[in-house]
């Protein structure tokens, strides 16, 4: 599908399309009238949009503050069906006595975060895309009186990349044929293996944990309430997050031989050994879905930005699933750098300008380095047998569990409610 402006000169060129790219997109796509952001999209794989979400989707637990940056953009509303509260967070250790239990009274919120399949999001986000599309189709505007202009070159693939001073340009491969794009900005949103930090020949740091993630759906006997659970084991966090029609998604970190063998075994003895490691919190669990494994990771890119390149999301920054805090993290990307896109477009026009794209990695910087600390001592901390350091474990917990202030802090955390907070954030319109 090819949705061209008529001379492929852009003021934005997104390379990926996926939950990131599209959510860029999606923030920016209405501006102030006369002054219309041109953005291109450039998604390597085809869109499918209209089919219903499957029983096996893989799912995102959205943080509080990421339900703010979504209302801000005008979209939780047609998300908010989708979406499943998580009201408290049950935090503990198996086979010790220390939990901790995080709630939505103690922090005075509608929800903690909420839990969506991703195939939810990605069809809302292209359908404001559309709808955005058929707004400046008819020069109106849903509710603004303003105008965007979002072409989408899909599925396409990015052959080469240059930049000068003033423009970047790049060559995509659509339809068996080679197209050439021009933009003020290129942002990167195309993942751990990112194309565009191949060519630029920027670097990454990666840290293996020797550990991959098992991913299902299941069905437990008794309602979920929902309630998260983050149980430590020995082999690593184990979650069960609350999704619609009590089902839960089940984050299961292992070592790769236990995960081949839970992969291959059948859904009766699968459900027997998760339900020995889960115990019976919400009964016997009655049915699962298709399991998958991903390899877990810490990698981080060396840089942000390149001249006029911005990287946003996994391109950036991946890190461990547990406490959920990988696609928040993009959506502060985002949430910051479409702020700086918006200064810069109203004041001076130039959206590449290096003042600004250094100030958004700037920015950015203590957060993600906030994260990558509070990710990774999580898993080291509690992916560890030695009974001294378990028994401190438990005690941590327990402490944690009668401390308002620190618990407030681990909350505040995991909500995407820390450091300093963007427009979007806080509720308001670029």
């Amino acid at each position: 599908m090819s949705i061209v402006a008529p001379d492929n000169y852009f003021d934005l060129v997104i390379i990926g399309g996926g939950l990131a790219g599209a959510s860029l997109a999606c923030a920016l796509r209405y501006v102030v009238v006369g002054t219309p952001l041109k953005i291109a999209v450039v998604e390597a794989y085809e869109l499918n949009t209209d089919s219903q979400p499957s029983y096996d989707d893989r799912t995102v637990a959205l943080s509080y503050g990421s339900r703010c940056i979504f209302e801000s953009m005008g979209l939780w509303s047609s998300l908010a069906p989708a979406a499943e509260a998580i009201n408290t967070i049950h935090i503990s250790d198996r086979g010790h006595f220390g939990v901790t239990r995080l709630t939505r009274e103690q922090e005075g919120v509608e929800a903690l975060g909420y839990v969506l399949e991703n195939r939810a999001i990605g069809q809302q986000l292209y359908a404001a895309i559309k709808q955005a599309q058929d707004d400046v189709n008819n020069e109106t505007s849903a509710d603004t009186g303003t105008v965007s202009n979002i072409s989408l070159f899909c599925p396409a693939s990015l052959t080469s990349l240059t930049q000068d001073e003033n423009q970047v340009f790049v060559e995509i491969r659509l339809n068996n044929n080679q197209q050439t794009l021009s933009a003020k900005l290129l942002v990167a949103a195309d993942g751990n293996n990112s194309r565009v930090m191949q060519l630029m020949a920027i670097g990454s740091s990666r840290q293996s944990y020797d550990q991959v993630a098992l991913i299902t759906n299941v069905t437990p006997g008794r309602k979920h309430n929902n309630v998260a659970y983050e149980r430590f084991t020995d082999s690593g966090p184990l979650a069960f997050l609350p999704m619609q029609q009590n089902r839960c998604s089940v984050v299961w970190t292992l070592n790769p031989e236990v995960a081949d063998y839970l992969y291959a075994i059948d859904e009766a003895d699968f459900l027997a050994q998760l339900q020995q490691r889960f115990g019976y919190r919400l009964g016997k669990l009655e049915k699962v879905g298709a399991r998958h494994i991903y390899p877990l990771f810490l990698q981080s890119a060396s840089q942000m930005v390149h001249g006029r390149v911005a990287l946003i999301g996994n391109a950036a920054h991946s890190v461990h699933p547990v406490a959920g805090q990988g696609f928040n993290l993009a959506l502060r990307d985002i949430a910051l750098l479409s702020e700086l896109i918006v200064n810069a477009h109203k004041s001076t026009d130039d959206i590449g300008q290096q003042a600004m794209l250094l100030e958004y990695a700037r920015q950015r910087e203590q957060d993600i380095q906030r994260v990558y600390r509070f990710t990774d001592t999580l898993v080291k901390t509690f992916s560890n047998a030695i009974p001294p350091l378990a028994h401190m474990r438990s005690l941590g917990l327990l402490l944690l569990d009668i401390l308002p202030d620190i618990k407030h802090q681990l909350a505040r955390q995991s909500m995407g409610l820390t450091g300093r907070l963007t427009r979007l954030n806080r509720g308001l319109r670029l």
